[in-house]
């Protein structure tokens, strides 16, 4: 990763750079192709994908974009990162859609401050993994009655959908499990080591790197436990931003059946008031360097032309990334 981006752990209302509610310094037309400016890119935790793939587009952003300085910031994650891009605190994240739905609508989290958020590119799908190992017995998502869970770090969409899952299996949040932690996915996978948590809730790409380093554990047989079949009732009461899918076996060491589990895409987003001329610097950034990101991660394989359809995008398109895919033959839709 380039010397030139900094980790800050980021919480919502934490510091950032903001010029004119961009989370930019020194911006304006001129100021695009010269003169130094400043990004700060809102992810998500460490054991996820957001801050890997985040690091690696700062890193191309500040070797290709003249001027630029990109910088990553670690964050609880979509939920924070929107509320951080509402304040003006900085000028792209990487967000669940279902967190920037509520966001520009205005709704649960973001209930009276709606954030003008606007989607530049559709990247790939995020896979709720309701992570155990095989010696607590957990089978199934009733299971989870009585036991010690974790449901996602503060400000993240795991909070959200582990929220909306829960409810849909017919458990309650606050009075149904021994305990209900808030954990980052590194912390939780330290705490099932330690013999301290049952379970937890972890919405990422995959293979994610706090998943794998649970799985590849000595003396501890990982264990996904399926929940596809409660899809229908959250997408009935929150509307068709999920999805069933499979996670393959294999896909963590160990891992030895598929695990059928509820989907939501990813997005990059800015501030509906971006300039249009950064916006199509920071889609050509990426899009002309794939193969760097490529290696950063696998999910940026799924970074696709095809993908970027404006009902997976799930909030309106910034006008620049709208011309920018078209250009390029996206059909949007």
């Amino acid at each position: 990763m380039s010397t030139r981006i900094r980790r800050r752990a980021l919480l919502a209302g934490g510091a950032g750079f903001a010029t004119a509610g961009l989370g930019l310094t020194q911006l304006g037309a001129p100021a695009i192709a010269q003169g130094a400016q400043q990004l700060a890119i809102a992810t998500g935790t460490t054991g996820g994908v957001y801050y890997p793939l985040g690091g690696g587009m700062a890193a191309i952003f500040s070797r290709v974009i003249p001027g630029m300085s990109a910088t990553v910031e670690v964050t609880g994650g979509s939920v924070a990162n929107l509320q951080l891009l509402g304040a003006g605190r900085v000028g792209m994240i990487l967000t669940q859609v279902d967190a920037a739905v509520d966001a520009v609508n205005g709704r649960d989290r973001f209930a009276n401050r709606p954030v003008p958020a606007r989607a530049i590119l559709v990247m790939y799908t995020n896979r709720m993994q309701v992570v155990t190992v095989a010696s607590t017995g957990i089978t199934k998502m009733t299971d989870l009655r009585g036991r010690r869970v974790s449901t996602g770090a503060p400000g993240s969409a795991t909070e959200v959908m582990a929220f909306r899952l829960i409810e849909a299996v017919g458990l309650d949040r606050d009075r149904d499990f021994r305990s209900r932690e808030r954990l980052s996915p590194a912390e939780s996978t330290n705490a099932i080591k330690d013999g301290k948590l049952d379970a937890y809730f972890f919405v990422s790409g995959v293979p994610a790197s706090a998943i794998t380093d649970l799985a590849a554990t000595p003396g501890q047989q990982i264990r996904l436990i399926d929940h596809a079949e409660y899809v229908p009732a959250i997408v009935a009461k929150y509307g068709p931003v999920y999805f069933a899918e499979e996670i393959p076996a294999g896909t963590y060491p160990g891992q030895t059946t598929p695990n059928k589990q509820m989907s939501v895409a990813n997005i990059i987003a800015v501030r509906e008031d971006m300039p249009d001329a950064l916006v199509t610097q920071l889609l050509a950034a990426i899009w002309d360097n794939l193969p760097e990101l490529h290696r950063v991660h696998a999910e940026a394989r799924n970074f696709k032309l095809e993908n970027q359809k404006t009902a997976a995008a799930g909030i309106p398109w910034h006008r620049a990334a709208e011309a920018f895919w078209k250009a390029r033959g996206a059909t949007l839709g």
